[in-house]
């Protein structure tokens, strides 16, 4: 029998299955169909806060090397796809509805100290952000700065210990992989405390499978196709 709990639905980098990921058009896009909260991604440049998935840029732009490895104005010169530039983290929050909850993942060593230096400028609502990130040293970063704001510990694999590291972490939630998830695993988080948001539920099969195993939320490149 399924689960009939309200799920918490991330638009997966913006609505990413129809504009071109972590762009302000896929922001927008992903708004438009009812995305209640977005994820993206932060790389560190110049103590600026780029917004961008990947360590190289030759994905999801026209350009070539490491993302921390360009000058500011190389950055912003690139396509990141239909005429998009790669954001500023300030420019999201300018675009998008003070309702709309953002999913902050620190991409690189330095991106903590960066984001809680902007949120602090900016006086969110610190109820609709998140951080997290793989790098769970930044996570600690960050906690130790702004502690009133919760952190989701990453994982890419199914730990030995379950959950225990995102608990010693002092997370809000752990965000698994679709691929290594397991009721096991599920119940374990719960038992810590901590919420389960797992990556990437594109299909309503997927959907089906996280509610029988009572996770907390998903995260789609499609929001208008998988509901909570």
């Amino acid at each position: 029998m399924a689960s009939s709990h309200k799920l918490t639905v991330f638009a997966h980098r913006g609505a990413r299955g129809y504009e071109p990921e972590n762009t302000l058009r896929a922001f927008k896009r992903a708004e438009e169909l009812g995305a209640k909260w977005i994820e993206l991604d932060v790389y560190p440049v110049e103590d600026k806060l780029v917004v961008i998935h990947d360590l190289r840029l030759e994905r999801t732009t026209n350009g070539t090397g490491f993302v921390w490895n360009q000058s500011l104005d190389t950055l912003r010169s690139l396509d990141a796809g239909k005429g998009e530039k790669i954001p500023f983290l300030n420019e999201v929050f300018d675009t998008i509805s003070e309702e709309t909850g953002i999913n902050i993942e620190l991409k690189w060593h330095g991106a903590a100290a960066l984001v809680a230096s902007f949120l602090r400028q900016r006086k969110l609502n610190l109820n609709r952000i998140l951080v997290s990130s793989f790098i769970h040293a930044e996570l600690l970063v960050f906690k130790k700065l702004m502690p009133e704001v919760p952190i989701g510990a990453l994982t890419g694999e199914l730990p030995l210990k379950f959950a225990s590291f995102a608990e010693e972490l002092g997370a809000y939630s752990i965000h698994p992989t679709i691929e290594f998830i397991s009721s096991e695993f599920v119940d374990d988080a719960h038992q810590r405390g901590l919420k389960v948001y797992v990556y990437t539920v594109n299909h309503p099969e997927e959907l089906e499978w996280m509610r029988q195993l009572g996770v907390d939320g998903v995260f789609t490149d499609f929001p208008d196709k998988i509901r909570g």
